[in-house]
Order: C-alpha cells, then sequence, then structure tokens
C-alpha cells in the first residue's frame, strides 16, 4: 500500500532527520511510528501526503510514485487527523466533516448522508450536534469530529499524528477503544503517531520504533515485546524480566475488574443502550449468579435489534475462557483465539471476575507491573 525506498529527509542547515528509512506500511494495517522526541516519526509520516518533501529515495502509494501526483489531490484522497484537531471555528460541526467532499464537489444529497453517518459513527447524535459549533463540544468530542471529518471523502489512508497525546486518559482510553471498533468495521491503512508505548501497544497491528531518524524495529505488539532487537528498544518499551517469565504472572494482576455483565434475557435494545453506557463494543452475557453464559457483540445486537427478543438467541458460547488460577502465558496463548479479542475470567465455579482484553494484556507487559511477582529487582 505505502512503501518507502531510501528514503531520507535533510533540511537547509544540514540536519538529516530521516535516514534512508525502507518501510513498506500494509493495506488495511494500523501502523504505529513511535520513539523520543525528535526521532523523524512525525516527519516520516508528513512525508505520506507531501506536507514535509523528502530529499532522497523514493515513496509509493498503491506502487504510484506519489511526486507524480499533484500535491493537492494526494491530501484530498488522505485523511489526515492531528493532536490540536484543526476544526474550522466559524463552521458547524457537519460543514467541518463535510468540508473535503465539498472540495471533491459531491453532491449534496450524498455530503449530508455521509455526514450523518458518520456522526452516528463517532457517537454523536447528529440531531443534536450537527449544528453546533466546535467550542460547544468537549476537548473528546471535538477529537470524535476530527476523526470523522478524516473519514469523510472514504480515503484510503489515514495519517495521525499523536491525535489524542492531549485528552485526559479516560477520555484518552475511549477514542482509542473507538479508533479500533472504527477499523474493526472499516480497515482503512492507518499511519498513527505517538510517544506512548501502552498506545502503541493497544492499536498497532505493527509497531515501527525510531530512533535518531533511524528504523530500529518494525515488529508486531507481541514480538516486539518477546523480541527486542535493540536495547533501545527493550529500554523505551520499558520490558525488561516480565515477559521472560510469564508464568509467574497471576492472571488477576491483569485482568480488569468489573467488566460489563448483561443478562440473557435483556433485549438487544436495553443491550446496546448499557453498551454504550459501559463503552464497550462487547457484552459479557451471565445468569442471575454471575456464572459466564456467553459473549456478544454490538455488531451483532445492531443487526438483529428488530429480529430477536433476548441476547440469549443472539450470544455464542465463550469457548476461550480463563480460570482465575491462570498466569499471563495461558492469556498470552489463548488471545489469539478470543474471537472478539476479550476473554473472561472466572472462579471455579464459573462465575465471571475478570476479563483480560489484548491492549489490558500487552500494557501490563509494556508498563512492567510485576505485583505479586517475586525476587523483582527495581533498576
Amino acid at each position: 500500500m505505502i512503501k518507502f525506498e531510501d528514503v531520507s529527509k535533510t533540511y537547509s542547515d544540514g540536519f538529516e532527520a530521516v535516514k534512508s528509512l525502507n518501510l513498506s506500511i500494509h493495506k488495511g494495517e494500523i501502523l504505529v511510528l513511535i520513539g523520543p522526541s525528535g526521532c523523524g516519526k512525525t516527519t516520516t509520516m508528513k512525508m505520506i501526503n507531501r506536507l514535509v518533501p523528502h530529499t532522497k529515495g523514493k515513496i509509493y502509494i498503491d506502487d504510484k510514485d506519489i511526486m507524480t501526483v499533484d500535491a493537492v489531490n494526494l491530501r484530498r484522497n488522505i485523511g489526515y487527523v492531528i493532536q490540536q484537531i484543526g476544526l474550522f471555528p466559524h463552521y458547524t460541526i457537519e460543514d467541518n466533516i463535510a468540508l473535503i467532499p465539498k472540495l471533491k464537489k459531491w453532491e449534496e444529497s450524498k455530503i449530508k448522508q455521509r455526514v450523518i453517518e458518520l456522526m452516528e459513527m463517532v457517537e454523536l447524535d447528529p440531531s443534536i450536534y450537527a449544528k453546533r459549533y466546535p467550542r460547544e463540544l468537549s476537548g473528546g468530542q471535538q477529537q470524535r469530529v476530527g476523526v470523522a471529518r478524516a473519514l469523510a471523502a472514504n480515503p484510503d489512508i489515514i495519517l495521525m499524528d499523536e491525535p489524542f497525546g492531549a485528552l485526559d486518559p479516560i477520555t484518552r482510553e475511549q477514542l482509542q477503544d473507538e479508533l479500533l471498533r472504527i477499523q474493526a468495521e472499516m480497515q482503512k491503512t492507518i499511519v498513527f503517531v505517538t510517544h506512548d508505548m501502552d498506545e502503541a501497544l493497544k492499536i498497532g497491528d505493527r509497531i515501527a520504533v525510531m530512533k535518531d531518524g533511524e528504523l530500529l524495529q518494525l515488529d508486531t505488539p507481541d514480538r516486539l515485546l518477546s523480541h527486542p532487537a535493540h536495547g533501545f528498544v527493550e529500554e523505551f518499551i520499558g520490558k525488561k524480566r516480565i515477559y521472560q517469565n510469564p508464568e509467574y504472572v497471576s492472571i488477576t494482576d491483569i485482568m480488569r475488574e468489573n467488566p460489563a455483565i448483561t443478562l440473557p434475557s435483556r433485549t438487544p435494545k436495553v443491550a446496546i443502550n448499557f453498551m454504550r453506557q459501559r463503552k464497550t463494543d462487547t457484552l459479557i452475557v451471565a445468569d442471575g449468579s454471575g456464572k459466564l453464559l456467553g459473549i456478544v457483540s454490538g455488531r451483532e445486537l445492531q443487526a438483529n435489534v428488530d429480529k430477536a427478543e433476548t441476547i440469549a438467541e443472539i450470544m455464542n458460547s465463550s469457548e476461550t475462557v480463563l480460570q482465575h488460577k491462570a498466569t499471563a502465558r495461558d492469556a498470552l496463548l489463548k488471545m489469539t483465539e478470543a474471537q472478539y479479542g476479550i476473554i473472561p475470567v472466572v472462579d471455579d465455579g464459573g462465575k465471571v471476575i475478570g476479563v483480560v482484553t489484548r491492549g489490558s494484556l500487552l500494557s501490563f507487559f509494556a508498563n512492567g507491573l510485576a505485583n505479586g511477582l517475586k525476587g523483582e529487582n527495581h533498576e
């Protein structure tokens, strides 16, 4: 999809921000660029849409050299989300989202339909927010508008430059979850710049670690944690000892307590409202005593809201389950089998006591939080 061949960026003062970069970004993946300030990650991303022109090498999108494409047209076909959001303060929310489709001369009816579709996708009710102005929205809501605007013209590629960096931790996590939900539906090619390793581990299909303009390692989160290829990579992710001994880490140190649990007798409509309140896209189904019965996703609920009377008719049995005595190693081995990306944790009686997600699992290892580990040396 996107390919860098021996790409460098050298400024007029001689500073080489990016050095002979070779990198391929796959169609439909989230590729995270991460590293300390000044490592070249933002420069690398901005070279894709020519906001920063490269000085050496070739950059291709779908096998076409980007220097052979008109820069304005190139940018109109690439979504772009930045930390400062960049909404036009005197435009309404709907006008901000409609900007690129209007520039591309879409039909008015198509633009209106697209705005409504996207506002619903990012969970901003069009009837409430369409006519409002950015100043009337919270920071998190504004960032949702920024994401919607980037998606408006249905680009294949979206560039995201630390989009959630200025938000509070709770809002930031909610928008990370929202991005993953949208990506599961739309399968865009996303290049995401961050300096936060937890964020990179949570959302990245692959992570590119950069330092001093060079690419040190490009790997999946699991591979990056288990096989750091460079001393700086190991130091930057803060991995150290934990991943080397996952059999000693109790699952109860990793799981999230108080997961979103619903009764099988609830209607899909009620379950959807509950899901929105809990800011999740998956519900654990349990009986009145809390015993695990199954799992249901938001997509399944939406698809059956007028077809099924209860969740029991829709839910799937949870074949991937962890006992409370399990370890982090067990979770790592089972996560690839988890259909919904989550694994319920149950006690001896089958009662749900928590849930492990891919993000919580990897973030735990990345943070180096080893509660309960014996013989840990603090360096």
